[in-house]
């Protein structure tokens, strides 16, 4: 796996904090490299099944009956962030032409031409894996563009691909939507290639490349904001290292405003949001717990905590989800010499329950190959990592089960135990105000075998349970199968093959009272 290096940080007094860290190797000669990745905080300008159904959208303090979201609690931006749950990054430039990692910003656009490039190939990929979206490194610290941007010459509208009139930006973003996938940018805020980097000119270029994109492909659900910030480059043939004034220089605040003028339904990525933060590592393990809370004014320059950002905070002052971000092979682009190092479908499996299974997102990094296609090595275990989570989670085998708790809020139906398996995330179990530990019991007629239980919360409500623990039923008591302290948008409690009739939920701790929407039951193939 990569090794981290460097820390770079940036500081807009009185409204933003920002540390960067990049995704990308800087010693090209070893695999995985050393990387740097975008940690930023934006503390004054921070918003207050495998296919699961959407989430009712919830603006009104109070929901019903009472009941008052848990605050902090998500967006309407966030709610439809959750859904997805895992979606793809796609590192693709002409980093993959040279066998780097990091570009210089001398490489000349005529390397880039890859033999054949099929949008609709990598996009059926992703889509046949799972992913719910996908997000293109429309830029890379390198500067070279991936669409004919007007602000520089470093792009596809000087290389021979498609004789200069491809724009590989385009042909994503359409197979996207043919294909019902979401799509978003990756746009890195260091240009190595630009001649007017480290000066005021070049933030001008900057917001107009980003402004292109959120303007000319359609709806963008996330911004990812990531890169190193200064150093060693070509910059239009200066070759020389710049340094920038990291407290002023980028004026993200007034990037932030033009995101959300132009596409006020994409979440921002950084380290700790303004929307999503970073999980803390690129090993796409999230914290247990991992709350989707941050105390985002905590994070200055200097005193960015990883293990805080793995974990979240609790409590939180603001919603800033973990997104974790993981590449299937050993580097973010394309190398021959790791064909053979792809991750295993059961790597993957792994995975997807140490983040999606922790309440955040997967976001699982494909690397097209020189042709400009998905590799076959990376096909195959895709495909064979959906087949298993599909053979996981194709059936709840509680679905014909019936389920009791010990109290149900105002004895009212709206609230009843069995709202929690009738697959809907928008109806959901809750209990009376002052009942915060309670027990809520699936009764599965007749003994099966399982070994997943998958549990959401009502997020509108705010993350609200503290502690929990499942038990099952067998030689006429209670044992205990799984404990945990967050749930969140999806906790999957993962064990041994067990058999039972009954299965019980036991809050334990709540801060405020629960809200359940969903307890599934699973069995993994043998």
């Amino acid at each position: 796996m990569p090794v981290e290096k460097g820390n770079v940080f940036l500081n807009a007094p009185g409204t933003l904090n920002l540390e960067m860290k990049s995704h990308a190797q800087t010693n090209t000669s070893t695999a995985g490299g050393a990387m740097l990745l975008l940690r930023s905080v934006f503390a004054c300008v921070i918003a207050a099944a495998f296919s699961p159904p959407a989430f009712t959208i919830v603006s009104s303090a109070v929901i019903s009956d009472g009941l008052t979201p848990c605050q902090p609690a998500p967006s309407e931006r966030q709610l439809r962030w959750h859904e997805l749950e895992f979606y793809g990054f796609i590192h693709f430039t002409i980093n993959t032409f040279t066998g780097k990692e990091w570009g210089y910003g001398d490489e000349p656009p005529s390397l880039f031409n890859p033999t054949d490039f099929d949008a609709e190939q990598i996009v059926s990929t992703a889509q046949e894996a799972g992913m719910k979206g996908l997000i293109l490194t429309c830029k890379h610290h390198d500067g070279f563009c991936l669409w004919p941007s007007k602000y520089t010459g470093h792009s596809v509208k000087n290389s021979p691909w498609r004789n200069g009139r491809g724009d590989v930006v385009k042909e994503i973003s359409d197979a996207c939507r043919k294909h019902g996938l979401k799509f978003g940018v990756y746009l890195s805020p260091w240009d190595r290639n630009h001649k007017d980097y480290g000066r005021a000119e070049y933030i001008t270029c900057f917001r107009n490349q980003l402004r292109e994109l959120l303007t000319g492909y359609g709806p963008i659900f996330e911004v990812f904001f990531d890169g190193a910030n200064g150093g060693d480059g070509y910059y239009g043939g200066a070759r020389e290292t710049r340094k920038i004034d990291r407290e002023t220089y980028y004026d993200w605040p007034e990037t932030i405003r033009m995101v959300r003028e132009l596409q006020p339904g994409a979440c921002i990525f950084s380290d700790a949001g303004p929307d999503v933060r970073w999980v803390g590592n690129e090993r796409g393990v999230a914290g247990d717990p991992c709350w989707a809370t941050l105390n985002s004014e905590d994070f200055v320059p200097g005193r960015a905590d990883e293990a805080r950002l793995n974990r979240g905070d609790r409590p939180g002052s603001h919603w800033v989800p973990a997104e974790c971000d993981v590449s299937i092979r050993p580097g973010w682009f394309y190398h021959s010499r790791e064909d053979d190092k792809v991750r295993a479908a059961r790597n993957l499996v792994d995975l997807y329950y140490s983040s999606v299974g922790r309440g955040a997102s997967l976001l699982l990094n494909l690397a097209p190959d020189r042709r400009g296609r998905i590799p076959e090595p990376d096909v195959k275990s895709l495909r064979e990592f959906r087949r298993i989570l599909d053979a996981t989670f194709g059936g709840d085998l509680a679905q014909r089960a019936k389920a009791s708790a010990s109290n149900v809020r105002g004895g009212a139906a709206r609230f009843a135990a069995k709202n929690v398996l009738d697959g809907k995330r928008d109806t959901y179990w809750a209990t009376d105000d002052g009942v915060k530990t309670t027990e809520l019991i699936i009764d599965l007629g007749r003994e099966l075998d399982f070994n997943v239980v998958r549990l959401r919360e009502y997020l509108p409500l705010g993350q609200r349970v503290e502690g929990f623990a499942i038990d099952r039923w067998q030689e006429g008591e209670w044992k205990e199968f799984a404990k945990g302290a967050s749930i969140g948008n999806c906790r999957l409690a993962r064990g041994d093959r067990v058999k039972t009739s009954k299965i019980r939920l036991r809050i334990t701790k709540a801060a405020a009272c629960p809200a359940i929407s969903e307890m599934a039951v699973f069995a993994e193939p043998k």
